[in-house]
């Protein structure tokens, strides 16, 4: 498995006011942090797509990325018009992150059915074709079971060739073979190996150029000049303390072991992991 290099992305639910949002993406570029992530929960402070774009505004090098788009929310042709849009404003700064929705009460809210995880896997592919279509295809034609897109031309074209990249969460065998063949970053929940196996299965030559992603949102940097701050309430997540030189050997070992070199931490530990970043950022 070839190594790459590390690189560290912030999740975070967004705010509620426009300075404090800036502020954060300027802090987190400041540091060293290659990304700022948000994910698609309709209880965050802020929507992903717009937080995303002011983001973007806000900084010259922080990439902007969904932790991940619920594809079921949103018409996949008009989300790659949107990513393409973010990702030509941004100049190439965007990451997309998909992934086939798994939360009942949201579906619930907004009136949509929750179908069993086959069916919305099954739309989801089909919506990922069409995103990819849009990103490099003169013109997206698509009928499927679950979507049909006629004679459309994209507009606009991402920076990013041939596509911005794509990162898929899953943890089914189908969703991890689908994200083997089509992402170019995977995230890794656990356990692991079994799931490590069924990605090079499905990738072939692809697996080589795969980056895999791992959260790190358990891990609190005792000898850190910053103390993370406290979990937010009903979270789960069991802080691990650990010095700053065993974080690295942690990191370490599991980029050894799994692969995984994009590593995730919550906005609740942005300055607390910062000397991780000097240490391992970019190695």
């Amino acid at each position: 498995m070839a190594k790459k290099a590390f690189r560290f992305g912030v999740v975070t639910g967004g705010h509620t006011s426009r300075s404090t949002w800036i502020a954060l993406a300027q802090r987190a570029e400041e540091l060293g942090y290659s990304s700022l992530l948000l994910p698609d929960v309709l209880g965050t402070p802020t929507a992903t797509l717009t937080a995303m774009a002011v983001a973007a505004t806000a900084t010259t090098k922080l990439r902007v990325g969904s932790y991940v788009i619920v594809n079921d929310y949103r018409n996949p042709a008009l989300l790659a018009r949107e990513i393409a849009t973010l990702d030509l404003l941004s100049d190439g700064r965007v990451e997309l992150g998909l992934g086939a929705g798994n939360w009942p009460h949201e579906y619930q809210q907004l009136g949509i059915p929750f179908d069993r995880p086959g069916v919305r896997v099954s739309r989801f592919a089909e919506g990922l074709s069409i995103i990819k279509q849009f990103f490099t295809s003169e013109t997206v034609n698509f009928s499927g079971e679950y979507y049909t897109t006629t004679v459309l031309r994209p507009m606009p074209r991402p920076v990013q060739q041939p596509h911005p990249p794509i990162l898929i969460g899953g943890s089914g065998r189908r969703m991890l073979t689908l994200a083997a063949r089509e992402a170019d970053i995977i995230l890794l929940v656990p356990p692991v190996e079994e799931k490590i196996d069924w990605i090079r299965e499905a990738a072939g030559e692809r697996f080589e150029h795969l980056e895999f992603g791992k959260a790190a949102f358990d891990i609190e940097v005792t000898d850190s000049p910053v103390a993370a701050a406290s979990p937010f309430s009903g979270m789960p997540v069991v802080p691990r303390p650990m010095t700053t030189e065993q974080t690295v050997e942690h990191l370490l070992g599991q980029r050894e072991h799994t692969g995984a070199s994009y590593i995730q931490v919550q906005e609740r530990q942005l300055e607390n992991f910062a000397p991780v970043l000097a240490r391992l950022a970019g190695k």
